[in-house]
């Protein structure tokens, strides 16, 4: 505890030096003048940031500045005489930053720059409206007398620079040094984005965004299309807080508006132009504000002390409920809690709600409340008043439900930007803090009593997490956290609540107790109701975070069983193959019995795979609710409002329109009519056979029988998901899910996709050196030596395998990755090498998939050169699969920009001419990534209708 000199007022103003309030009230001798009106303080200036414990005197509070707006003044001294200014009063309070980064100001720069966006757009596009706008406010403000434009000009032009420097000295009187250099820095950012803006329209902006920002002078020249001073004032009025003190932001918005109105009149500007100049001003503001922080006017517990006399109590001490605990994105917004002694009675349980902790989660929420269907009723952002009364209201409705909730005493303002809730204390563990012994079924019975009597009154909680469940030492459970429910509460709400509830018990008792206890308590039809509603989306965010952190855990230990599994196997088929004799020929009984060997290892596999496969908990419960009720309703609501495959085909659709479109438009029409449909006409026949040489190479690594057709419509659809994702991870993801609802299970078709990538990616390395050898050879005249690139390219894997090698911590990230991947990849080729057919199959898919995607770019190139072809086969060859290879590397969808920047630069460089390249590269994509889109997005429906995705 460090010693400080008075308590604070509610409504004290910031502290210079940290942003938090500066004391305020009696000083030690007893004097009324503290640092909150200017007094001087014993000890100077406080260091940065917040002490970690307070001491202060009690006493009467100090009157707070007069200009901060509604809610400020000091509080009275009602309990001042029974206080001695002797007495001391301890609070202690962990560290809180000096600035802090409101996800606010962010919203307001981000808004700032869509204005800004708009209003360029509507200045290149909309030129006969802006000019009709400049000529209508010319016409009416052509009749004001010319003397007062002048005398209002004058005046405005003076006045514009005066006030911001009033109100600095003003602030900087009240030691609010922070916001003014906060609002110096903005003002000069604003002024240098100003200067940047008015060289851009200058020199680089089109012709009708130039003449709707600025006007021709009679002396020639244009005027300024941003004000250089006008925009620094905004900038600067919008980061010192100006706008929440109504006399100075009535007095500098005239000023401001007559400013603009005298220039307008004058023909200096235009309307355009003042509105930019504003929106400039406002985001560099906030831009600014965001970037450094704000200085932090979070209310102490000085400050809640002072509070608290206000309405009356005769507090000892305050010590933070949550002292160490990190604050949660999710448990931001739920204020600051205190335990509060009192010189007499029991102590107080107080929430301090403010505008910073409001704050906290606001892009969630607001994600949530777009994406999820009508459920989320609560605004994104609440104010302050709003907040108070609905936490009130809660804490009162479910006193009168009859739950167990702590009591609800007084509620205060603390200044402008902060409020309080005096609850009685209810002292208790939460559940997440007890033991897993201790959370005994008379415990969840008594949770369970406080959900159903909630219920009755259609009360929703909304967050019934552990840490909203208290336990006192008598086992009985009290509710809290009641400020994110609602009253008068939907059936879908209210069952939300119980799938969220047995969700947090199942996690620490487990399925079969939590379910049993539910059913007790609330009865099997309540229990069944719940479950669709039982899925991630309708839980809270960290009983989400848990899950998934569970669901890892499961992967993890599956794949160390089937990794122990399979090495067992290798060691007794060494052991076996050891014991054989050397050097003799295989006979008929060796042959069968290494077959058998094969066969029992992969049953050993399959038996090791099954038997680490773990029921997540949530299906646990399903089956739990389903033995008691079998007919009760399972399929999960929908509670998405809008579907990711619903948004991801719109995307799909507007991206591939945007691409095609722009691509078609940089290529001549004559090219295009001057092609040879015929070539046209193969190329289209050989980009169809891709897909039978995919559908190919998949089944041959797949030893169970899957329908052939089928498996060609999938490759189709995949044309479809190519567009939404890189081209590396949509056809990975549909392989597997086709095979999976083909009926393999889930690792043994992760197993196979994995093993058709592992050999596509070897014969695509070993074709690639194979054909960059084979041009070199052609380029050196029939000299075996290979060529500078390909030994440039072996060198540089050469280098690569060297440093991961060198490096521990690389060597054990990717002897990791092919442990795990080899484990499931392994078993499955055993599978296949008994089937020398399979085998074939999906090797000589690879190669006809190749094949059939070079053919297609030679006839591509060969529409455009008169039938004639400038390469052979061997360069062609080089040139797809160094541009395959980055399309599959590049993160954009399909490779889209990669691919075609990777093969028109290829086909450059090996000699193909730039009006050639160009259209045979834009053919080549049209007929391989392009066109199959439609069929691809009419097999991805059909497929998905037949249950195959």
């Amino acid at each position: 505890m460090q010693p400080a000199e008075t308590a604070s007022t509610p409504d004290a103003e910031p502290h210079p030096e940290t942003g938090s309030r500066s004391p305020g009230g009696l000083t030690p001798n007893g004097s009324g003048r503290g640092a909150a009106d200017g007094g001087p303080t014993p000890s100077g200036p406080a260091p940065s940031g917040r002490s970690n414990g307070v001491r202060a005197r009690s006493g009467t509070t100090g009157n707070g500045s007069a200009d901060n707006g509604p809610g400020d003044g000091g509080t009275g001294g009602g309990d001042s005489a029974a206080d001695g200014p002797n007495d001391r009063v301890d609070g202690d309070e962990p560290l809180l930053a000096a600035r802090v980064h409101r996800p606010s100001d962010l919203l307001r720069l981000l808004v700032g720059v869509l204005c800004i966006a708009v209003v360029l757009a509507i200045a290149a596009f909309a030129h006969g409206t802006t000019t009709g706008l400049e000529e209508d406010i010319t016409k009416g403000t052509g009749q004001a007398p010319d003397v007062f434009v002048k005398v209002a000009g004058l005046v405005s032009s003076i006045a514009v620079l005066l006030v911001p420097v009033a109100f600095a000295i003003e602030r900087l009187i009240k030691r609010d040094g922070l916001r003014i250099a906060d609002g110096v820095l903005a003002a000069v950012l604003a002024h240098g984005v100003t200067l940047a803006t008015d060289l851009w329209v200058a020199r680089a902006a089109p012709g009708t965004i130039q003449d709707a920002l600025t006007r021709p002078q009679t002396g020639g020249g244009l005027t300024d299309p941003v004000h250089g001073y006008l925009a620094p004032v905004i900038a600067y009025m919008a980061a010192v807080g100006m706008a929440r003190r109504p006399r100075w932001r009535f007095l500098l918005w005239t000023v401001i508006l007559l400013d603009a109105f005298t220039m307008l009149v004058a023909g200096y500007t235009t309307p355009l132009s003042i509105i930019l100049t504003i929106l400039i001003g406002w985001t560099v503001a906030y831009g600014t504000l965001y970037t450094v922080g704000t200085p932090n006017v979070r209310p102490t517990g000085q400050t809640l002390l002072a509070g608290l006399r206000h309405v009356g109590f005769r507090p000892v001490s305050a010590m933070r409920a949550e002292a160490g605990v990190p604050e949660t994105a999710e448990q931001g917004d739920r204020g600051r809690r205190y335990i509060v002694t009192l010189e007499e009675g029991s102590p107080l349980d107080v929430t301090v709600v403010d505008r910073e902790q409001q704050a906290h989660g606001f892009f969630y929420r607001v994600w949530r409340r777009l994406t999820l269907r009508g459920f989320t009723t609560r605004r994104s952002i609440q104010s302050l008043r709003q907040a108070l009364e609905q936490e009130a209201l809660l804490a009162y409705a479910a006193i009168a439900a009859g739950a167990n909730a702590p009591k609800l005493i007084a509620t205060s303002e603390l200044g402008p930007d902060a409020v309080m809730l005096v609850y009685e204390h209810r002292a208790g563990r939460p559940l997440d803090s007890l033991a897993d012994a201790e959370v005994t079924d008379q415990v969840m019975r008594g949770c369970w009593e406080q959900v159903r009597a909630l219920q009755s009154r259609r009360i929703a909680h909304r967050r019934l997490a552990g840490d909203a469940l208290l336990v006192d030492r008598s086992g009985k459970v009290v509710i809290t956290d009641l400020r994110g429910g609602e009253i008068a509460a939907g059936d879908l709400i209210l069952r939300m609540d119980i799938a969220q509830l047995l969700t947090t018990l199942g996690l620490r008792v487990g399925a079969e107790r939590a379910v049993a206890v539910a059913l007790e308590v609330l009865g099997p039809d309540k229990v069944a109701d719940c479950l669709p509603l039982l899925q991630p989306i309708a839980l809270s965010r960290s009983t989400r975070a848990t899950l998934r952190r569970l669901a890892r855990e499961r992967s993890q230990r599956q794949r160390d069983a089937l990794l122990k599994a399979s090495e067992s196997a290798k060691q007794a088929r060494l052991a076996t193959s050891g014991a054989a004799g050397e050097g003799q020929a295989p006979t008929k009984a060796d042959r069968k019995a290494a077959r058998a060997e094969k066969q029992a290892e992969k049953r050993a596999l399959e038996d090791a795979l099954h038997g680490a496969r773990e029921e997540d908990l949530l299906a646990q419960i399903r089956r739990q609710v389903l033995l008691i009720r079998p007919q009760a309703p399972v399929e999960p609501v929908r509670l998405e409002r809008i579907r990711p495959r619903t948004l991801i085909s719109l995307l799909a659709g507007a991206v591939a329109a945007y691409f095609l479109l722009s691509q078609i438009a940089s290529v001549p029409l004559s090219s295009i009519r001057d092609a040879s449909w015929g070539w046209v006409t193969a190329a289209a026949v050989f980009s169809a056979l891709t897909y039978l040489a995919a559908a190919m190479s998949l089944l041959g690594f797949v030893p169970e029988r899957v329908s052939a057709r089928r498996t060609v419509v999938a490759q189709v659809a995949g044309s479809f998901v190519k567009i939404v994702a890189p081209a590396a991870v949509g056809g990975v993801a549909l392989n597997t899910r086709f095979l999976q609802r083909s009926g393999i299970r889930p690792g043994l078709a992760v197993a196979s996709v994995g093993a058709s990538q592992l050999f596509g990616l070897g014969a695509h390395i070993l074709l690639l050196l194979l054909f960059g050898y084979l041009t070199g050879t052609e380029r050196s005249q029939g000299d075996l030596t290979p060529s500078r690139s390909v030994i440039a390219g072996l060198l540089t894997i050469a280098v690569l395998v060297l440093v991961v090698t060198a490096i521990p911590a690389l060597r054990k990230f990717v002897s990791t990755r092919l442990r795990s991947l080899f484990a499931g990849v392994v078993p499955r080729m055993l599978d296949v090498l008994q089937r020398p057919g399979k085998l074939l199959t999906g090797i000589g898919g690879m190669l006809l998939l190749t094949a059939m995607f070079v053919l297609c770019l030679d006839a591509s190139i060969r529409a455009f050169a008169d039938g004639e072809q400038p390469l052979s086969y061997a360069s062609l060859a080089v040139v797809f699969l160094a541009g395959n290879a980055i399309g599959s590397a590049a993160p954009t969808p399909g490779g889209v920009g990669a691919v075609e920047g990777a093969l028109y630069g290829g086909l450059l460089l090996a000699g193909v001419p730039s009006e050639v390249a160009a259209p045979a590269v834009l053919l080549y994509r049209l007929l391989t990534l392009w066109l199959p889109v439609l069929p691809g997005w009419f097999s991805f429906n059909y497929l998905t209708r037949k249950g195959a995705l």
